[in-house]
């Protein structure tokens, strides 16, 4: 409950030291959230994360304070590089690109559940208050580089927390170009990912899924499951006809209306790089892992030993 009070302290503030103040209590309530008695793996990941934010939060107050100088007392600051340091901290927090290497290192010791927090919510403050200051040239940088990491990353990964986290930081790259061109546009991208995301992890708590090859050898008697798990992955990827695809056919719409043609060269080349390991992983699932026909050849070679 705190942590759902200091992301709407957040949104709602009206000053920076307000918003600071939202992001702090939330970031002392997630971290109880994080650690786990029994595994040792979580506790590191809040004690990363602990340091991380605080060291954003950090950076968020002094140039806050920065700002309050310059309107309070007339001090020659220059206000667009305060800004852009804002704008800095608040991309450390929310695990874009060039901040990211935190980020897949922490989901790796986290539980389903937190993961999916980290993943949606705790991105809300952040990116909302990212489109209030809008700093054109930083954001542009940073998207590029966000889809680039995220689709790259993801591509030798078999823990499937780590691809989960280099799938957030490629959707992250989507959702800072659109906040760019909408606001609309991406609270709409956002809310689609969150659907997505909580499907995913959701299927992935239920099952204790977290690697690969778990994937693969789970789901041999139930089809439907199988179906329904890897129609989520391409999903997410961004592959029509699926739902993920409404969202990202918005955002490419609205920058050709916005003539941003190299940004978006780029954040669909590396959404193709990402739609080929999931689907790479889709495929070994079905095709290399469909044990019907490997029981059907025991069966037959049974029969004819017993037969003779």
């Amino acid at each position: 409950t705190i942590m759902i009070i200091g992301t709407l302290i957040t949104v709602s503030s009206n000053s920076w030291l307000g918003a600071w103040m939202g992001l702090e209590i939330n970031l002392l309530s997630f971290i109880p959230l994080l650690s786990d008695n029994n595994n040792s793996m979580s506790t590191e990941a809040s004690l990363k994360y602990f340091l991380t934010q605080a060291l954003a939060s950090t950076v968020l107050l002094f140039s806050s304070i920065l700002l309050m100088l310059k309107n309070n007392m007339n001090t020659e600051i220059n206000e667009s590089f305060t800004s852009m340091i804002i704008m800095s901290s608040l991309l450390l927090k929310s695990g874009a690109a060039p901040f990211h290497f935190w980020f897949p290192n922490m989901m790796e010791g986290l539980t389903w559940i937190n993961a999916l927090i980290l993943m949606t919510w705790q991105k809300i403050a952040p990116l909302m208050l990212i489109s209030y200051l809008n700093i054109k040239n930083l954001l542009l940088i940073s998207v590029i580089l966000s889809v680039i990491i995220g689709a790259i990353g993801g591509l030798n990964q078999t823990s499937l927390r780590k691809l989960m986290a280099f799938s957030s930081i490629n959707h992250l790259g989507w959702m800072l170009s659109s906040i760019m061109i909408s606001e609309s546009i991406w609270l709409i991208y956002f809310l689609f990912y969150s659907f997505l995301s909580f499907i995913l992890t959701f299927m992935f708590n239920i099952f204790k899924l977290f690697h690969l090859n778990q994937l693969f050898s789970w789901f041999v008697n139930s089809k439907i499951l199988k179906f329904s798990m890897f129609m989520n992955f391409l999903s997410l990827g961004g592959l029509p006809p699926f739902l993920g695809f409404l969202p990202k056919w918005l955002v490419i719409q609205q920058l050709t209306l916005c003539n941003q043609y190299f940004l978006l060269t780029v954040m669909m080349m590396s959404t193709l790089i990402t739609l080929f390991f999931y689907l790479r992983i889709c495929y070994s699932a079905f095709m290399l892992n469909y044990y019907e026909n490997n029981w059907i050849m025991k069966m037959t070679m049974n029969s004819t030993n017993t037969n003779l």
